[in-house]
């Protein structure tokens, strides 16, 4: 019988498929995909990892890449229009750039995750799962980073339903969509696709959650919604703790202030729960696990911007560049 997620009938068929992560500078992220190229490992993933990098990552941290094993592919930045929004996170405006991914369409389907994510068990029957939705994890608005929306003065979270009801005669508006955390989720490439997001950034106003926004307004209509085990963001611990079987979590998201754990201290606020602690040191435990480390051959060269699979795929995607918001 084929595997479901959330009752959704994967396909018998797996698709050719590969896990897909994001790097941008030359800080410390590189870390967390180090990490998360040895967790795919640990539960013995049958897909690669792809890296998508930007020009400005160092050749130091390329080659550690492919000497653990991923496939990295040099990609164009994106930046979104000219704008005063005030992102929540300063370094969000780059993260636009995730949007080139779409145009890896030498795979036929890709499961996306941050590098602050850590697999601890094995999801490659994702890359089964139904084509032509969007699949990804509800995200919470219970942090303080929500609190200029309606839902969260009200109290109102997709996480937990039934604490607090949407007001919609109160407010004279329909209950909001569904909306998801853009650091997973499940896609099929497209040249298509892909030049339709960059003609839609060109003319849509960046907001707060910056790429994530943008893809939840872009894929509304495909999105499907799939269990928390696959991106367990850490603030649902002590938020909705009654969501949560920490032993069940597939994929956790490191991305609660002061979570990551190349930079923990635990002196931020709630890193000193004791769960908080497990789940870092189990970061650590793959991490420092040398017999992890990739032992196949190591590319000689990373790949150049767009892809050599973009000019042989029906043609090459032309590069857009919105108006910088720096």
């Amino acid at each position: 019988m084929a595997p479901t997620v959330n009752g959704v009938v994967a396909k018998e068929a797996p698709a050719k498929g590969a896990y897909v992560t994001f790097l941008a500078g030359s800080g410390d992220y590189w870390k967390g995909v180090v990490g998360l190229a040895k967790g795919l490992r640990a539960v013995k993933s049958a897909y690669p990892l792809v890296v998508a990098v930007l020009p400005d990552v160092p050749e130091a941290h390329r080659r550690t890449l492919l000497d653990q094993g991923c496939v990295v592919r040099e990609i164009k930045p994106v930046y979104p229009p000219e704008s005063q929004t005030q992102f929540a996170k300063a370094y969000y405006v780059i993260n636009y750039s995730k949007l080139r991914i779409l145009e890896f369409v030498e795979y036929e389907r890709m499961v996306y995750l941050d590098a602050d994510i850590q697999v601890y068990d094995n999801i490659d029957h994702l890359f089964d799962l139904e084509a032509g939705s969007f699949y990804a994890v509800k995200d919470c608005f219970c942090e303080k980073t929500w609190s200029h929306t309606p839902q969260y003065k009200i109290g109102y979270c997709q996480q937990c339903l039934d604490r607090v009801a949407w007001p919609e005669h109160d407010l004279g508006v329909p209950p909001l969509p569904l909306y998801f955390n853009a650091g997973m989720f499940v896609h099929e490439p497209s040249l298509a696709t892909a030049k339709a997001l960059l003609d839609k950034l060109v003319i849509t106003d960046p907001t707060l959650f910056a790429e994530q926004d943008f893809l939840n307004m872009f894929f509304n209509d495909v999105y499907k919604p799939i269990p928390n085990v696959y991106n367990l963001v850490l603030a649902i611990l002590w938020r909705h703790p009654q969501n949560v079987e920490l032993a069940k979590v597939k994929a956790i998201h490191y991305c609660a202030a002061g979570s990551k754990p190349w930079r923990f201290t635990g002196e931020e606020a709630n890193m000193d729960r004791e769960d908080i602690n497990m789940v870092v040191k189990k970061w650590w435990d793959i991490y420092d696990d040398d017999s992890l480390d990739y032992k196949g051959d190591v590319a000689d060269d990373t790949t150049s911007p767009s892809g050599a699979a973009l000019s042989d795929g029906g043609g090459a995607v032309e590069y857009i560049r919105a108006h910088s918001a720096a």
